[in-house]
């Protein structure tokens, strides 16, 4: 199905939540990984987030004042806030829980899978200009920084598997 053309590497992003109960948002710019004329896709192998605090050394605790959860997600789509499970457009999320009495923070597995597999053909393919993250936290008493970690690859696709990620893709934004 893919042609591998580079060896995995890694796109990181920050979203930053600063308001409660308020989607925030970032991207990845995959403009110059994937290419139509080549039939050129990014090969999405995982997606790590990594939770901290307002700055990198604090205490993530401190930026809870009562019990919280946090969702973050990634999407091939812009669909302008947090998604179901069951969207096309979602590549992987993560959801942070916070229990404020016990001082407790438990990482819920996934909603959707964020790995993918080792083999050379495991992968979901990407074939849109750009990556959205959405995080939203319901209670906060300093922002929240979640960091975003894809792990990719570049693939040439064959001319009918191009075609047909493009339509599901299409498909996905109705």
């Amino acid at each position: 199905m893919a042609t591998k053309k580079t060896s995995m590497f890694t796109l990181t992003e920050r979203v930053t939540i600063s308001a409660a109960a308020t989607d925030t948002f970032a991207t990845i710019d995959l403009g110059s990984y994937v290419d139509v004329g080549d039939r050129q896709a990014l090969q999405i192998h995982s997606v790590d987030f990594i939770f901290q605090g307002a700055n990198a050394s604090e205490v993530l605790q401190a930026t809870f004042t009562a019990d919280s959860q946090i969702n973050c997600q990634v999407t091939d789509l812009n669909r302008g806030g947090l998604v179901f499970a069951d969207d096309r457009a979602l590549v992987a999320s993560a959801q942070l829980n916070f229990d404020n009495p016990a001082n407790a923070l438990s990482m819920e597995a996934d909603m959707f899978p964020d790995n993918y597999g080792k083999g050379a053909d495991d992968g979901r393919y990407v074939v849109n200009d750009q990556l959205y993250i959405t995080g939203r936290a319901s209670t906060l008493a300093t922002s929240c920084n979640i960091t975003v970690r894809v792990n990719a690859s570049i693939v040439s696709l064959t001319a009918k598997d191009f075609m047909a990620i493009a339509i599901q893709s299409t498909a996905a934004d109705n």
